[in-house]
């Protein structure tokens, strides 16, 4: 509820918004999340082919490009040492923080916490295009390995590109104190600014049309694994999608957060898909190369590093939700 409180500079007046009855509906994530997914990614991915999905596909891109560019501008409006973390952090934290204001505002190279074990999952999760590549590979005008292997190419390195610069920007930005979320630590430095709540709106767009794109290739599959010698029928294709965005809700709106999902995904599927199955299918189909010849060695290396990333990364990630379940929440933790 609300109430008063004093001090030095007089009686204020608080209001206490964990109440979910002084909630307008609105501002309620989950309800957005299910307004967004009924009225614009449900009738994207509802169309029959992929290519009516380049224009979205392409206005997300630009999105994020308009994100990159606002990162890149806020580094060199952004001062370290960041004084607004300093009023705002708590005892506890500050008793954290133990590298002088000089220490944050270097870089450094290399740093290993409990998070680290996320990051490899993340990173090849992020490079995971492989069940799209097919239903891309159709609509191409006058197709061929060629062409199909430039555009490869040049999405690759673009979006390599983007994700290097956003991160390195970023980071560079407030060292130390930087987030998970980058847009939440900009946040924490300005109140309100009308840029960075376009570029908010701008990062939305762009992940809510990324959304049907990503949804075509698993309903292919889906239709081709369950019936496979059925023609193209309405009925059967309204009913995956509709189970695969109720599927997709019930993670958004259960699931902590987003990381869980693209380490877990990334830690085995991920890596499944660009180590081990490309490596696995090499030394089995290519018969001409023997198998102490370079390629076949660089396969077989290939693969066990897959099985290493898997093993490794999956461990430590269900550890890790271990030790989350066993110790206390901590203050502000929640969806």
């Amino acid at each position: 509820g609300c109430f008063h409180k004093r001090s030095s500079s007089g009686p204020q007046f608080f209001c206490d918004c964990a109440d979910p009855a002084l909630l307008a509906w609105y501002t309620n994530g989950d309800y957005l999340v299910l307004l967004v997914s009924l009225l614009i990614i449900l009738p994207l991915s509802l169309l029959k082919n992929l290519g009516y999905l380049g224009y979205t596909s392409g206005f997300s891109l630009l999105c994020m490009v308009f994100f990159l560019i606002v990162v890149i501008y806020k580094k060199f409006q952004i001062a370290c040492p960041l004084e607004i973390f300093n009023s705002t952090t708590n005892a506890t934290q500050d008793q954290n923080a133990t590298a002088s204001d000089e220490d944050c505002c270097k870089p450094k190279y290399f740093v290993y916490n409990s998070q680290t074990v996320y990051a490899i999952p993340i990173l090849t999760f992020a490079f995971v295009c492989h069940p799209a590549i097919l239903p891309m590979y159709e609509e191409l005008k006058d197709r061929s390995r060629k062409k199909m292997q430039g555009v490869a190419n040049v999405s690759f390195l673009g979006m390599f590109i983007m994700y290097l610069l956003a991160a390195l920007f970023g980071y560079l930005t407030f060292y130390a104190r930087v987030e998970p979320e980058l847009l939440h630590t900009f946040s924490k430095v300005y109140q309100f600014d009308v840029v960075l709540l376009i570029v908010r709106l701008a990062v939305l767009t762009a992940v809510t049309l990324t959304v049907p794109v990503v949804l075509f290739p698993i309903r292919t599959s889906v239709n081709a694994v369950l019936w496979p010698n059925k023609e193209f029928n309405w009925i059967r294709h309204v009913m995956i999608t509709v189970v695969l965005l109720v599927a997709v809700n019930i993670l958004v709106i259960f699931v902590p957060t987003i990381r869980d999902i693209f380490g877990f995904i990334g830690a085995s599927a991920a890596a499944m898909l660009i180590f081990i199955l490309p490596s696995a299918f090499y030394i089995k189909l290519v018969i001409k190369e023997p198998m102490l010849s370079v390629q076949k060695i660089g396969a077989t290396l290939f693969l066990i590093s897959g099985f290493l990333v898997m093993i490794v990364c999956m461990s430590l990630i269900i550890l890790d939700w271990v030790h989350q379940a066993m110790s206390p929440p901590s203050p502000g933790s929640g969806h």
